[in-house]
C-alpha cells in the first residue's frame, strides 16, 4: 500500500510518458478522479475509464501526444503527506509566467489555481504542471 497515491499517479504518467504508453491503469480514488477530469480538460490524458475487477475499481487512463512528445515536461507533487501547503487565493501566482498551473484542492472541490483565484478560494496545493 502506498502511502501517497497522488505522488504514484504522477509518477506513473511521467514514466509511462518516457516510454510512450497508449494507456496505464492506477487504483481508483475520487481525489484521482478530480486530477484526471482537469488532465483531460487541459488535453494533457485522451480520457478515462473506470473498471473494475474482483469487487476492486481501477481507472484506465488514455495518454495524449503532441507529435509523439508529451503534452508538458514537469508533474510535480507540492503538497506531500509529510509536509502539507495551503494557499490563500491571493497568493495564488501564475506558474512559469502562465506556462502551466496548479491543481488545487478548495472546499468547492478540486480546480485549476486560475479557477480559485477567480472563485476568491484558497487550500491545498496538490501539484504544479508545466
Amino acid at each position: 500500500m502506498t502511502t501517497d497515491p497522488i505522488a504514484d499517479l504522477l509518477t506513473q504518467i511521467r514514466n509511462a510518458w518516457k516510454v510512450k504508453k497508449e494507456k496505464i491503469v492506477v487504483p481508483y480514488s475520487n481525489v484521482k478522479i478530480g486530477i484526471l477530469k482537469i488532465f483531460k480538460h487541459k488535453n494533457i490524458i485522451k480520457g478515462i475509464k473506470l473498471k473494475e475487477e474482483n469487487k476492486k475499481r481501477f481507472l484506465v487512463i488514455y495518454l495524449n501526444y503532441n507529435n509523439n512528445q508529451p503534452p508538458y515536461e514537469n508533474l510535480r507533487r507540492i503538497s506531500k503527506p509529510g509536509r502539507r501547503v495551503y494557499v490563500g487565493y491571493q497568493e495564488l501566482k501564475p506558474t512559469r509566467s502562465g506556462f502551466g498551473f496548479k491543481i488545487i484542492s478548495t472546499s468547492r472541490g478540486i480546480m485549476v489555481d486560475s479557477e480559485a483565484k477567480k472563485r476568491k478560494l484558497g487550500g491545498e496545493v496538490l501539484c504544479e504542471i508545466y
